[in-house]
């Protein structure tokens, strides 16, 4: 071989052995998405973002699984639900849509309350149904049931989860504190609640935890709905797993909402009281049904999501006496127009897809969820389907500023618009006091925080910035058709 002729195979040789150096540094390139893979969506009820120790270094209540989850996948610093209250926040995560769209009567729903969302239209559960998915429901529903008001429960539920996408439903018509408590099962109850049970105060006030008095169905007890809410949702990954086709669980759980009713075990765990026991409760849970996963081998084909309705209600004193802010730095608690009101934990684990131990600052609201994925796992929506709802790349670097409606549980409306957030009204709109404050004279009767600069919302500088709260006010004019 010539001189010239070796140097080339030479310098071919380097070139090739530094390519794959090159390579070898890179990150791992994700494998392609499955065809189908399963979906577990896990709402808490009134857990706050600080509750989680991977969100709150500084949590006073140990929460293990759902940390080992947030290790393993994604968690958003960004995420928000659509109202500071339950029923709209499940309406919009579940249909797509704001439920002020709606002619809502009132924004929290009772346990006898008629059907919200209309036949026919798309929810989550049906359009994954419709793309081959078999779709479980088991927990809280808070959505209403039937055509009558109030619900007649010895007939059959010919409105409920199951005619509105779900191939199986199972669990309580609404919040655990509310009558009468009933265990549904598809379309009817499993007993008629016959019995009756005194209200309870609240633990704050000494109580056996908060709860309304009313009718109960017998042999039916508060503390049994969330462990046989954690035993129908593992049972049924045990007997779906095996399956050709793929499953979507929908995990609604009762908890931490009242009534506080902590297992033995769980009691004591937390240094938060029994509202910081009970979420260790949730979070034991949570890993009950993570272990389940893996037991039926599904764990890697499976795509975990973990949020909550609504932030944690836990006032200012709770913080004080106990030394834990549920809702981490944010202002203001559940039903609040601040950010504890509607900032919720937002978790996501599908491995090879998700890098692990990511944290994305992207925006999201959990009006999203739906053409989110949609669009992870390339299926059509239907035309109709989602109107408010926006798919989300939660692994995107930059992104454009797109406006966030949220509402307070009185209706105080509020727009996020990148770095902005208006507030149509001051007071908190909510479970802090005051709830409205009617403006000095001559002064914005609105308040304006610039998030970037005031992430816990300190200063309304809405005086000095009438231009920018003059072009939220329209937006949020246009969202809501006002215009």
């Amino acid at each position: 071989m010539d001189a010239g002729l070796t140097h080339a195979v030479n310098g071919i040789i380097l070139v090739t052995m530094l390519i794959l150096a090159l390579l070898c540094m890179l990150p791992p390139i994700l494998e392609p998405p499955p065809a189908r893979p399963n979906i577990v969506l896990v709402l808490a009820d009134d857990l706050g973002v600080g509750d989680l120790g991977a969100c709150n270094a500084g949590s006073r209540i140990p929460t293990p699984h759902m940390d080992l989850i947030a290790s393993e996948g994604l968690r958003c610093t960004d995420a928000h639900s659509a109202s500071a209250v339950c029923s709209p926040s499940r309406y919009a995560m579940l249909t797509g849509e704001y439920a002020w769209r709606t002619p809502m009567k009132k924004w929290v729903l009772g346990a006898e309350s008629k059907a919200l969302i209309p036949m026919g239209t798309p929810t989550l559960a049906s359009v994954l149904q419709q793309s081959g998915y078999t779709t479980l429901g088991v927990g809280k529903w808070h959505l209403g049931l039937g055509d009558d008001d109030p619900v007649d429960w010895s007939k059959p539920i010919t409105h409920g989860p199951c005619d509105l996408g779900f191939t199986h439903w199972q669990g309580i018509p609404a919040s655990l504190d509310m009558a009468p408590v009933t265990w549904v099962v598809d379309g009817e109850v499993e007993a008629q609640p016959t019995e009756s049970i005194k209200g309870s105060a609240h633990r704050r006030n000494g109580g056996g935890g908060f709860w309304r008095g009313g009718k109960i169905a017998p042999g039916l007890g508060h503390a049994d709905i969330l462990p046989r809410t954690i035993d129908t949702a593992c049972a049924w990954i045990a007997e779906h797993a095996p399956a050709d086709d793929p499953f979507f669980l929908y995990v609604p759980l009762s908890a931490p909402h009242t009534p506080w009713l902590p297992s033995d075990d769980a009691q004591g765990a937390s240094m938060a009281g029994w509202y910081g026991d009970f979420v260790v409760d949730v979070d034991r849970g949570i890993g009950r049904i993570d272990r389940a996963l893996q037991n039926a081998g599904v764990a890697d084909e499976t795509i975990v999501i973990i949020t909550s309705d609504n932030g944690a209600h836990w006032p200012e004193a709770d913080v004080s006496r106990f030394g834990h802010v549920a809702n981490a730095q944010w202002r203001g608690q559940k039903a609040d127009i601040h950010e504890g009101g509607h900032r919720v934990p937002f978790i996501v684990r599908w491995p090879g897809q998700l890098p692990s131990g990511r944290v994305s600052n992207v925006p999201l609201s959990l009006v999203d969820l739906m053409p989110t994925l949609a669009r992870a796992l390339r299926f059509d929506l239907p035309a109709e389907a989602s109107p408010d709802g926006r798919p989300v790349d939660l692994l995107a670097t930059s992104w454009d500023d797109r406006p966030i409606v949220h509402h307070s549980g009185d209706g105080m409306f509020a727009l996020r618009l990148g770095r902005w957030k208006l507030i149509e009204g001051l007071g908190s709109g909510g479970f802090t006091k005051p709830k409205r404050v009617e403006p000095p004279e001559g002064a914005p009767g609105v308040q304006l925080y610039d998030l970037e600069l005031d992430p816990s919302e300190t200063r309304n500088v809405a005086a000095g910035h009438s231009d920018v709260v003059a072009r939220l006010q329209r937006e949020l004019d246009r969202i809501r058709g006002d215009d």
